[in-house]
């Protein structure tokens, strides 16, 4: 079965700068696509895994977002919240707060703090990791700032956009990277 997908919309992007504490992706923004993924009544996480995994981000998970600050320095993350909705803060404590419902998909580059301040009690994520890269979790102060902003530098740019594949969004909004 074939995940329904709305029609293409250009997601939210949202750069953070490296705040001394969490690195962020100085390069490439967070994409926030509100309302991405319809979903099936029955298992409301499948249409998530399936395009997720279809789109080559085949290592997911099923879970919340953890409430502590964490970010990855070996890979990027897609968030999809397939049931239930949550307050994320972004960028670390100098980032940004923001809601995500029920079909919303957020794809964080490499490096970008996150971590769950509120979620209602039905939240359910999935999550997922592009098939070319590495996974490690890291907390501010767990590795050297300098040594994790140069694991961020050399993570490759996912081949497809978890949702829309290689015409995707991402590969457009993350082909020319801009530093802060």
């Amino acid at each position: 079965m074939k995940a329904a997908m709305p029609d293409q919309a250009a997601p939210q992007a949202y750069h953070f700068a490296d705040d001394g504490e969490t690195p962020n992706n100085p390069a490439l923004p967070l994409l926030v696509y509100r309302g991405a993924v319809a979903r099936a009544a029955a298992d409301p996480a499948a249409a998530f895994e399936e395009a997720f995994a279809r789109h080559g981000w085949r290592r997911s998970w099923r879970n919340g977002i953890h409430d502590f600050l964490h970010f990855h320095t070996r890979t990027h993350e897609v968030l999809g919240i397939a049931r239930g909705r949550a307050r994320v803060e972004f960028g670390g404590g100098k980032g940004r707060e923001l809601d995500v419902a029920a079909g919303d998909v957020v794809v964080l580059p490499a490096g970008t703090g996150h971590r769950c301040l509120s979620a209602s009690a039905d939240l359910l994520v999935v999550g997922a990791y592009p098939d070319n890269s590495g996974f490690d979790q890291k907390r501010p102060g767990q590795i050297d700032h300098a040594s994790a902003v140069a694991a961020i530098a050399a993570v490759a740019v996912p081949r497809e956009d978890p949702v829309y594949g290689s015409d995707g969004p991402l590969k457009k909004m993350w082909s020319q990277p801009t530093r802060d």
